[in-house]
């Protein structure tokens, strides 16, 4: 799960369905000269099925969004199942909100229940069709400045040995990358030299989740790339890119457009 693929629309949902679950303990009902105490946890009904329904309607919403790819139940996407739950409880409150018994006015439970839900239904709803509300909800983070191929960024992930190199140090000649030494027989190839001219290394980020290929040119993907984590872009490969991930793994991205360079 991702997320860090939350936008300020899921936001806005998670802060109602907290909101919503507060009022489910707070007073529904008050009557003149009566102390009535009573919250939506007193009748079931009540408190699961309209309180803690519209809290469950938000989580399968910002579950659905933090997975890498969204999810179906019996044909039907996690989100859209939530976004329909937390119209329903909206609905079924405010007409809890304008028929109150007879001699009882709505007290701070109902209330802030019904604004709670309103305010999730809406976030919900309006998320997929305003720009504004799709945009990140935890900004990525500021790429650290591109070190030279071979060294250690700080507080990053690097090659095996590169550790035993200083920081920043390129290897040395007759050095093979990442501080071991070359075997027996074993050049550096020619060409290294020439491919350092024309390409240099990268941090970027991709602006929706994208699959990662092996080098082998295998179909089928081995990872996916996921939006507001920055990866290493090793070496060009056609349109794309050879990738690094931060586990080692390294894989060609083949859709290279509108990534986001560090």
């Amino acid at each position: 799960m991702n997320i860090r693929s939350l936008t300020r629309g899921d936001g806005v949902v998670i802060g109602a369905a907290v909101l919503l679950f507060i009022a489910s303990f707070l007073k529904l009902y008050s009557v003149s000269g009566f102390s009535l105490d009573t919250n939506a946890w007193d009748n079931l009904g009540d408190g699961l099925g309209l309180y803690m329904g519209g809290v469950i309607g938000a989580a399968l919403i910002v579950v659905n969004r933090c997975l890498p790819q969204p999810r179906k139940v019996v044909g039907l996407d996690l989100g859209t199942v939530g976004a329909a739950f937390t119209v329903l409880v909206a609905w079924s409150l405010f007409w809890s909100l304008v028929d109150v018994p007879d001699g009882a006015s709505a007290s701070s439970g109902l209330i802030l229940g019904f604004i709670a839900a309103l305010v999730l239904a809406g976030a919900a709803v309006a998320t997929p069709l305003v720009p504004a509300l799709q945009a990140a909800l935890v900004p990525a983070p500021k790429p650290v400045a591109p070190q030279p191929y071979g060294a250690q960024p700080a507080g990053g992930y690097g090659y095996p040995g590169a550790q035993q190199q200083p920081y920043g140090a390129q290897p040395q000649p007759g050095q093979s990358f990442g501080g071991g030494q070359p075997q027996p027989g074993q050049q550096a190839p020619a060409a290294a030299g020439t491919a350092g001219a024309t390409f240099s290394p990268f941090w970027f980020a991709v602006p929706a989740p994208r699959p990662l290929f092996g080098e082998d040119g295998s179909p089928s993907p081995i990872a996916e790339l996921a939006p507001g984590v920055w990866y290493l872009a090793v070496e060009q490969r056609g349109q794309g890119f050879l990738t690094e991930m931060q586990d080692g793994r390294r894989g060609v991205l083949q859709d290279a457009s509108n990534i986001q360079r560090g």
